[in-house]
């Protein structure tokens, strides 16, 4: 068993887990990078032997039980504790709900909810034992306010919102703390790894017109937004304060959302959020 302070950082083969499973290690902890394929992790890998990072890649897929629990007896048998969980794997869907199949509906559930709640789950009983540990979830500013014709991702995030905020009251006599990540628009991948309901492509949609739009806003937005190592700097500012914030909002756009979604009614802010998102 080690002193050194350990992480585990899921979604971790591209943009704001990559960059946080690196930003870690470089930081002394010992870091275990998850990603559902490993075939991703050569390039972190490579970095971590020619930097001599403490940062070990493990498979985990979030979807399936028996991955998560193999992953986390892995790493807890290696290291001989776990300090900081970083439930970063995710993805997004968007369409009409007319549009959408219960599949489609279903997996983007499957991942950004119960993928989060299985990895916790898992993590629990150490940090419990050890009167310790950082549960850092990554939510999105669409997990306080919503956007068009993304009701299914917007609904993981709320549930994200609502899950964290419970579980930090459940899990503070043990001496376990829990930290929401609300990050605007990110330059990452995923944007490329946005997944769009498979009838709002066909121009037969009534929504055909509104998703080309959004899609169009959306790329610019991801292409104008922030670096996912930004996202790793407030993520790593929030697990080394004695004291963290349930929540931190990361973008200058998420500011301005969140301020927004404060100021103004409901009928107001719906007519700002329109003419943003157009």
């Amino acid at each position: 068993m080690t002193d050194q302070k350990v992480a585990i950082v899921t979604g971790s083969s591209s943009g704001i887990g990559y960059e946080t499973a690196l930003l870690l290690a470089r930081n002394g902890f010992r870091t275990y990078a998850t990603m559902r394929n490993l075939k991703k992790a050569k390039d972190i890998s490579d970095i971590a032997k020619r930097e001599q990072l403490q940062l070990h890649t493990i498979e985990l897929d979030v979807t399936n039980e028996k991955s998560v629990n193999k992953a986390i007896k892995s790493i807890k048998s290696d290291a001989g504790r776990i300090d900081v969980l970083v439930n970063n794997a995710g993805y997004g869907l968007t369409g009409s709900l007319e549009d959408l199949s219960m599949n489609e509906i279903k997996e983007q559930y499957e991942t950004n909810v119960f993928g989060l709640i299985r990895v916790t789950q898992a993590v629990l009983p150490t940090m419990r034992e050890q009167k310790n540990g950082i549960i850092v979830n990554l939510s999105s500013i669409g997990g306080k306010m919503a956007m068009p014709l993304s009701s299914p991702y917007i609904g993981t995030k709320f549930a994200v919102e609502g899950l964290s905020e419970s579980i930090a009251y459940d899990l503070e006599p043990f001496g376990i703390k829990v930290v929401i990540i609300e990050p605007g628009a990110i330059k990452t991948n995923f944007g490329t790894g946005m997944v769009v309901a498979e009838k709002n492509l066909n121009p037969s949609s009534p929504y055909f017109k509104g998703m080309q739009q959004l899609q169009g806003t959306l790329n610019s937005l991801l292409q104008n937004g922030s670096l996912p190592s930004k996202v790793a700097e407030v993520i790593l500012n929030a697990i080394t304060t004695p004291n963290p914030n349930l929540r931190y909002t990361v973008g200058e756009d998420a500011a301005l959302l969140a301020q927004k979604r404060k100021e103004l009614g409901d009928p107001e802010f719906q007519k700002f959020v329109l003419g943003f998102f157009r």
